[in-house]
Parts: structure tokens; C-alpha cells; sequence
């Protein structure tokens, strides 16, 4: 059993800065776009600071390294695209103290991504300069040694910002997941993509089996759409329906924070709802990176096999976890989940 995981690789500045600061550049709390020139200098600024943190990043990446956190060696493996630089090396070492498999697109001419992580009180705001993961081409994944690492999977996760990249990649992957009867999830991973990648993301939900997504990019996608509601539970009834090619249920699961996890399967488009158990405050780090520790957990127990309730449950115990730590990371030693004390 292993997954597939296709993202942005990036490396995460991660600071501590003030809401003037995010005024200064028209930033918002919690929210996460793509770098526009007006932004640019945010890097030049922090990467001199004396609290600046340097995390390996990328949403669909810390997704991979926390499944390889929970799974046994060996079980996950990333594709994205970086430069030949330090900042790539970074990424590796991190990856390797997980576990975690990368196959790496090597780009001469562009430099690693980054992704500049500001932090006020325990809201983030993520800017991202795409740079060499803005170039992953499909080619790379259907090179022999890497096919067959698709071929052998059991479960694909798509980070939802790879739609800005390579949507070719999202349904060669989906094609394959079709075929196979193997599940492929895709989280939507920033409001910004249901908002002005509309098209990009229509286009892959009929290979999607699992959403996920927050109740914030659930909104977006509602408008976008023009649902004419902000129901999560209505909105995630709209997405279950939607029309798709495999024989597998579609399955969506809106995250909301401290509030219960809503979950519709196409099945039958009954709301579940599965409470979030609640953390101490003093207990809380750092929540930039909680909805991709969610994933994590949430692929990790579909590849073990669990059940959708007690994956629910996993997603949400490793979110806890990982927001305990400072980026989106996991302790040492590993701790483990345990059905009887969740």
C-alpha cells in the first residue's frame, strides 16, 4: 500500500510579524495567493531577521511528509519540481529525517520556491513566489522509474495550488486512478484557486473521489460557482453531486477549524458531522500548516484501510498534533495514534 503525492515544493520563511506589516503589503489573516510584484520584496526584508524560521514547505508536500510521519517506511512518494540550489537541499534533508520519497523535477534555470509565512498571533498569511514549481511538466512522471512508482500506488493526493501548474499532471494521474479503481483526493488548499482557477479546477473534480477543503475555500468555491449560500453542509451536498468518472463514491470533507468537520458522501448526501476535540490554548504553536496535517492523517488511514469515521479522526488528531509544533511539523520520537485515548 503507498501513495502518490503531486504538489508545489517549497521552502516556507516562517515569521513573526505584526498587522501593520500585512497592511503594508494588502495582506490578509488566514489567507494564502500567489505573489504578485508588489510583493516581492517581503523575502528580501525577512529573510535577514534573526527569528526567521526556515521550514520545508508546500502544502501537498507537508501533506506527503506527515503521511510518511504516520505509514511505514517507504509508503509515500512526492513529485513536484525545484531548482538546483541550497534551498532544494533543504527540502531533501528535511524529507529525509520523515522518510519521505521525492522525485524531484531539477529545474537549470529557475530557482526552489518559497513561500513567505507571516504570523500574527496564531493566524497565517502565505505568500508564495512559485518560481522553479511553477515549471512541472507531465513528461516527468511518465519517465519509466516514475511510472512505475504511479503504477504501484494504491491512493493519489493532489495539493490543490498544482492546478496553477500543471492540470495536464492532475488528470495523467486521475486517468490512471480511473482506471485502476484507486482513489485520488484533491484539497483545495486556497480560496484563491476556486476563485480565479475555476476552470482548472472543474476540470479535474470528475477524477476526484475525495475533496477536501476548509470552510473558507468552500465559500470561494460556492461564489464562484454561484451557489447563492455559504452552508458548508449545502455547498459540500453541491460538490458531492457533481458528475465524475469513476465508479467510487465521491466523498467531501469540509474542515472548520475548532468547529465539527462536515463530511457528505455521494452515497446518499446525508451532512455528517464529527466534532473536533478540544485543544488547551497554551497547547497551540503554530497553526500555518493544520489543514495540511489534517490531510496527512485523513490519506494516511485511507491507505491503512480505516474507516471513513475513525480517518476523520486521525486527520484531526494530526492536525492537533502538528499545531503543537513550531511549521507544518511533526514531534520526535513519533507519537501515535491511539483509537481508544482520541
Amino acid at each position: 500500500m503507498s501513495l502518490v503525492c503531486l504538489g508545489n515544493p517549497l521552502l516556507d520563511l516562517q515569521l513573526n510579524v505584526s498587522e501593520e506589516y500585512l497592511k503594508k503589503y494588502d495582506l490578509k489573516e488566514n489567507d494564502a495567493i500567489l505573489a504578485e510584484a508588489k510583493h516581492l520584496p517581503i523575502y528580501d526584508e525577512i529573510i535577514g531577521e534573526k527569528d526567521l524560521i526556515l521550514v520545508a514547505g508546500g502544502a501537498a508536500q507537508n501533506t506527503a511528509r506527515g503521511a510518511q510521519y504516520l505509514l511505514p517506511p517507504n509508503s509515500v512518494i512526492y513529485f513536484g519540481s525545484v531548482g538546483n540550489d541550497v534551498y532544494a537541499e533543504r527540502l531533501n534533508e528535511a524529507n529525509v529525517v520523515y522518510g519521505l520519497t521525492t522525485r524531484y523535477q531539477i529545474q537549470k534555470d529557475y530557482a526552489t520556491g518559497k513561500c513567505a509565512a507571516l504570523i500574527t498571533n496564531h493566524s497565517r498569511s502565505l505568500v508564495t513566489d512559485l518560481a522553479a514549481a511553477d515549471h512541472f511538466t507531465p513528461d516527468h512522471l511518465q519517465k519509466p522509474e516514475n511510472w512505475t512508482l504511479v503504477e504501484n500506488a494504491t491512493h493519489y493526493y493532489i495539493g490543490g495550488f498544482h492546478l496553477t501548474v500543471s492540470p495536464e499532471a492532475i488528470k495523467l494521474l486521475g486517468e490512471e486512478a480511473v482506471s485502476k479503481g484507486k482513489p485520488l483526493a484533491l484539497n483545495f488548499s486556497a480560496p484563491f484557486i476556486a476563485q480565479f482557477f475555476k476552470d482548472q479546477l472543474d476540470s479535474v473534480l470528475p477524477y476526484v473521489d475525495y475533496v477536501i477543503a476548509n470552510e473558507s475555500e468552500a465559500e470561494a468555491y460556492a461564489q464562484s460557482h454561484d451557489l447563492n449560500t455559504k452552508d458548508v453542509a449545502e455547498i459540500a451536498k453541491h460538490v458531492a453531486k457533481l458528475p465524475k468518472k469513476s465508479k467510487l463514491p465521491r466523498v467531501v470533507i469540509f474542515t472548520q477549524g475548532t468547529d465539527p468537520t462536515i463530511v457528505v458522501s455521494s452515497e446518499d448526501l446525508q451532512v455528517k458531522q464529527y466534532p473536533v476535540k478540544p485543544l488547551a490554548k497554551e497547547k497551540i504553536v503554530d497553526t500555518n500548516g493544520a489543514g495540511d496535517a489534517f490531510a496527512a492523517g485523513f490519506m494516511a488511514s485511507l491507505v491503512e484501510g480505516k474507516e471513513l469515521a475513525e480517518a476523520i479522526d486521525v486527520g484531526q488528531w494530526t492536525a492537533a498534533l502538528s499545531i503543537q509544533q513550531v511549521g507544518p511539523t511533526f514531534p520526535f520520537p513519533k507519537e501515535k495514534y491511539n483509537k481508544e485515548e482520541n
